[in-house]
């Protein structure tokens, strides 16, 4: 099975992401993948809210999202669009990730669950909770590489989630993913390796990168893992395309020499002594 992963640095024109997108979904069925995985925030990164109000828009009407269907259809490959900033009926945001197939239509939406409302030691201060709406369904969907369980960023620090997705059958993670410099530096490869060794499972985590348009600066390192822990793929910090084998064997092979899903048990209330 081969995966590609698109690591970009998205900026503040949806226009110029989307083509950006539409070009990675040909590149991506050239070069042979059964699936293309973006990074979170692919069709707009924009810190600024009064300039990115102008780009949102609902599902229906957004125009990245139209633009990666037609390619997917066009190139007969599935892709996993990471993540985009669409406007709810409530009038407020989702963070939502989208499973398109090789026809074009959506098979599945995940709108991140768990919000990044941190102040870290850089200076950096974050509340996603201000703009986005939490999601609250965990999602399954099977795609050509397996069972594919969806999270979005900092959901990748709530194993629960991980483990509710591979309990319901997941064999592949996708973490798409616009992690800050010194948190990546600090966290990002491993707690993907933990998350895919917890549960025997390949991880795919394409991300955003570099210097943005808006001013903040990401960490890269798209990353894909196997089931034991190993790294296929880590691209670094430049934008691009590449590509990782996904071999189903490896995680045959984990799950026969540590069967951590047979020995999962449920967790009663802590006793006090």
């Amino acid at each position: 099975m081969r995966a590609a992963l698109l690591q970009m640095t998205s900026g503040i024109d949806p226009a110029a992401n989307a083509r950006t997108l539409v070009d990675a979904v040909a590149r991506a069925a050239a070069g042979g993948a059964a699936m293309l995985f973006t990074p979170e925030m692919s069709g707009l990164l924009d810190g600024d809210r009064d300039r990115a109000a102008g780009s949102l828009a609902r599902e229906e009407d957004d125009r990245v999202l139209a633009g990666v269907r037609e390619a997917a259809a066009r190139h007969g490959v599935w892709v996993h669009l990471g993540s985009l900033a669409i406007v709810r009926p409530d009038g407020r945001l989702a963070n939502r990730g989208f499973v398109i197939d090789d026809s074009g239509a959506i098979r599945a939406r995940y709108d991140k669950m768990h919000l990044f409302d941190v102040d870290l030691a850089s200076g950096e201060r974050w509340r996603e909770s201000d703009r986005y709406a939490a999601g609250e369904g965990v999602v399954l969907v099977d795609t050509p590489l397996g069972m594919l369980g969806l999270a979005i960023c900092y959901d990748l620090r709530f194993p629960d989630l991980f483990r509710s997705l591979s309990d319901a059958g997941a064999t592949v993670f996708a973490v798409p993913a616009a992690f800050t410099r010194s948190t990546g530096a600090a966290h990002w490869h491993v707690l993907l390796r933990a998350r895919a060794i917890e549960a025997a499972a390949f991880v795919i985590a394409a991300a955003q990168t570099g210097e943005h348009a808006d001013g903040r600066a990401t960490f890269g390192h798209s990353l894909a893992v196997d089931p034991w822990g190993e790294v296929l793929l880590d691209m670094g910090e430049n934008a691009g395309l590449a590509f990782a084998e996904m071999d189903p064997e490896r995680q045959r092979e984990a799950r026969a020499r540590v069967p951590v899903l047979r020995h999962r048990r449920a967790i009663g209330p802590v006793l006090a002594s």
